[in-house]
């Protein structure tokens, strides 16, 4: 299958001293879900801002390797036309506008549509035909939703821009485990229905392999395994360390029950 999106052997510095990711490569095909999972600090959400240009931001730079988006290089390209190119990157945390309604948070991404004219009407109903509950608050300020609804905005609004590839980072931040489901059967909808491309970075990976038919994990700033997701669930490493199922008949595990995990992780020896 093509590739939509292809990064290759990148490295990644911030403040010109501190480098964060070692020499990563991943690919995004069309139309499929693809996981990226790690511990905090792995560089996940490096590897995102890296992809949608907002590395500067931060005083970061890609100091070697590419990344392109089809086929082209996106060194260099303003965040905001990348957007418009039919790349979305729904950032962790949310970063809805509080004190804008729902619907008027529908509006602003809209320009990202500059230069084509799409039926609004009919992308709002896309929208709450997703996400029924945006409906029912589309005249309530943003800041008032709860965790849940305002994870469903973030993803509203990449719908509304109609983009070919979402980026996704920690959809399942700070959500109940119900709502979690209910936003990963969404995502899967969308990928469905809409053909849309998703890398979702996640540290939950029982429900990030559950949708994704792809997945590579990271280690301090470097891809350590990776492969078709029945690959990894039925890898043993996997199984111990990211979905804690390990020791005697499948019993379920906690990292703090694991002393020195690290030494024993295959990978890194």
């Amino acid at each position: 299958m093509e590739a939509l999106l292809e990064i290759d052997n990148i490295e990644v510095v911030y403040n010109k001293a501190v480098q964060v990711l070692r020499g990563l490569s991943l690919r995004v095909p069309e139309g499929a879900i693809v996981a990226l999972l790690g511990s905090n600090g792995a560089g996940k959400s490096t590897t995102l801002k890296s992809v949608s240009g907002l590395l500067t931001l931060e005083d970061g730079e890609v100091t070697a390797g590419e990344v392109r988006f089809r086929g082209q290089d996106v060194k260099g390209i303003p965040p905001e036309k990348l957007v418009r190119n039919g790349l979305f990157h729904v950032m962790e945390g949310r970063r809805v506008f509080e004190d804008l309604t729902v619907e008027e948070n529908l509006i602003a991404a809209t320009y990202a549509l500059s230069g084509r004219k799409p039926s609004l009407s009919d992308s709002y109903e896309l929208v709450y035909n997703y996400f029924p509950r945006l409906k029912e608050r589309r005249k309530q300020l943003a800041g008032y939703l709860s965790g849940g609804e305002q994870q469903m905005l973030a993803l509203g609004r990449a719908l509304i821009a109609q983009p070919d590839l979402i980026m996704l980072d920690e959809p399942s931040l700070g959500l109940a485990p119900l709502l979690v489901e209910e936003i990963f059967t969404i995502v899967a909808r969308i990928n469905r229905e809409q053909g849309t491309a998703i890398l979702l970075v996640e540290q939950n990976a029982a429900v990030s392999l559950a949708i994704a038919s792809y997945g590579y994990i990271m280690e301090n700033g470097k891809i350590v395994i990776d492969g078709p997701t029945e690959k990894l669930t039925a890898n043993e490493d996997v199984q111990e360390f990211y979905l804690g199922v390990g020791g005697a008949e499948g019993e379920t595990r906690s990292y703090r029950d694991i002393k020195h995990y690290k030494r024993r992780k295959r990978w890194l020896s």
